[in-house]
C-alpha cells in the first residue's frame, strides 16, 4: 500500500527493502570487481544512490543559532589580541556550521563572519573574486572604501563589495565597531573560481562623506542617470541606507492597516535589495532582504531549496528550526539549510536582515518551496 509523507507530499519508499533486493550476491568475483574499481578510482552508483540522489534534500549543514551576546565579547577580545594588517588582512571570525566538518562555512554556499575594527584602526585594501557585503547591527564611525569611493557604515545599513572591487576599512572614532560580513566563499572555493590581490597598505581615500559618490549618482527614487544605462552584473549602489529600508517597511504595514494588499502575508512586511540596472538581485550569487513582523505574527512553516541566513536587527521573537523553537534577540544569527522546515514568531515588532544563495539556485532552476498546510 502506497504511503504519502504528509509534509513533503512525496511517496514514502522503504529504502532498506529496495537496497536488499537490488544488491548483488557477495561472491569472491564481486569482491575482486570492487577491488578493481578501487584501484582505478571508480565508485559504482548502486552502492551510493541514497547519498547522491536522496528523495529530497538531506543537507550536511544543520540549523543553528549563534547568540550575539556570546559573539560580540569574543570579537572584542580578538581586538585586544589580534592585529589588523597585511597578511591576516581582516579581524573577521567565520561562523562554522556544526555539520560541515569544522569548515568556516555557515552553509555549503555561504560564508558569514563577525568583523571587528578597533578605534582608529585601518584594514588594508585588497580585492577578490568572491562577492561580499556588510550589514551593520550596531555602531557608527567606520568608512569602507570601495574602488576609491568612501562609504559610510552606520546601524542598519547594507553595504556592497562586489567581486574584484578593491576595498579597505578605516575607523575614525575612539570606539570599536563590529558588523557581519557575508560572502560566497564556499561556493567559490568548491568551484575553484577564486582570485585574490593585495592593494594599498592603507586606504586610497580617507575622506568621510555622509554619502558616497555612488549614492549621490544612483539613490534618487524612480530616477536613473543617463550616464548609467548599461546593465551591470552587481549593483552600483555602495550602501542601502537604513532610513529608506525602515520607511518602506513602515509604509507597507500602514497600507495593510488601510486595507491595501502591501505585505507578503498578514503582519509581515518585507523588502528585497535590488540592482537598479537590472531590477534583479544586488549580486549574482547573493540575495538580500529585510523582514518586519508585527507583534504576535507567526509565519507559516516553509521548506526552501538553498541556504538562508538571518540576523535579528531589533526586537524579540523566536525561530522554529526543524521543530525546535529558539528564542532570539538583537544581533542573534541563525542559518536555515536547504529544505529544513522553519517559521518565525514575533513577540514585539521583530526586524530581521536576511541573505541567501537564491540567485544561484534560481538561475540553475533548482528552486522549490513547500509551505505546509497550503498545498504550495
Amino acid at each position: 500500500m502506497t504511503q504519502i509523507d504528509p509534509i513533503t507530499g512525496l511517496e514514502v519508499v522503504d529504502h532498506d527493502s529496495i537496497d536488499d533486493a537490488m544488491q548483488p550476491e557477495d561472491t569472491p568475483e564481486l569482491r575482486a570487481l570492487y577491488e578493481g574499481f578501487e584501484a582505478e578510482h571508480l565508485m559504482p552508483l548502486w552502492t551510493q544512490i541514497d547519498d547522491l540522489m536522496p528523495m529530497y534534500p538531506s543537507p550536511k549543514a544543520v540549523p543553528h543559532v549563534w547568540k550575539w551576546s556570546s559573539l560580540y565579547p569574543l570579537a572584542r577580545k580578538s581586538g585586544d589580541l589580534v592585529p589588523v594588517g597585511r597578511g591576516g588582512e581582516r579581524r573577521a571570525i567565520g561562523l562554522a556550521n556544526p555539520g560541515l566538518d569544522g569548515r568556516a562555512y555557515i552553509s555549503p554556499t555561504l560564508w558569514c563572519a563577525i568583523q571587528y575594527l578597533g578605534p582608529k584602526e585601518t584594514a588594508p585594501e585588497h580585492r577578490h573574486s568572491q562577492n561580499a557585503f556588510r550589514f551593520v547591527v550596531e555602531g557608527e564611525g567606520v568608512w569602507t572604501v570601495v574602488n576609491g569611493d568612501p562609504v559610510r557604515m552606520s546601524r542598519g545599513d547594507f553595504l556592497l563589495t562586489p567581486g574584484w572591487n578593491f576595498h579597505g576599512h578605516h575607523n575614525e572614532t575612539d570606539q570599536p565597531m563590529a558588523w557581519i560580513d557575508g560572502l560566497d566563499i564556499p561556493f567559490s572555493q568548491q568551484n575553484d573560481v577564486g582570485f585574490f590581490e593585495f592593494g594599498s597598505e592603507r586606504v586610497t581615500d580617507y575622506a568621510t562623506p555622509r554619502y558616497s559618490r555612488g549614492e549621490r549618482l544612483w539613490c534618487h527614487p524612480g530616477l536613473r542617470p543617463l550616464s548609467g544605462l548599461q546593465r551591470t552584473v552587481s549593483s552600483p549602489i555602495g550602501a542601502y541606507r537604513w532610513e529608506y529600508t525602515d520607511r518602506a517597511l513602515t509604509e507597507q504595514l500602514l497600507l495593510e492597516e488601510e486595507g491595501v494588499p502591501a505585505t507578503v502575508e498578514q503582519g509581515h512586511a518585507a523588502v528585497r535589495y535590488v540592482n537598479p540596472t537590472t531590477g534583479g538581485d544586488v549580486m549574482p550569487t547573493i540575495r538580500a532582504e529585510f523582514h518586519r513582523l508585527r507583534a504576535g505574527t507567526e509565519t507559516p512553516t516553509r521548506h526552501d531549496v538553498g541556504s538562508q541566513v538571518f540576523q535579528v536587527f531589533e526586537g524579540t521573537g523566536s525561530v522554529v528550526l526543524d521543530g525546535t523553537e529558539r528564542e532570539l534577540e538583537r544581533g542573534d544569527i541563525f542559518v536555515v539549510p536547504s529544505w529544513v522546515p522553519w517559521s518565525l514568531r514575533a513577540e514585539g515588532q521583530f526586524d530581521l536582515f536576511a541573505f541567501s544563495d537564491a540567485p544561484i539556485i534560481e538561475r540553475l532552476h533548482f528552486n522549490r518551496t513547500l509551505i505546509e498546510g497550503d498545498n504550495r
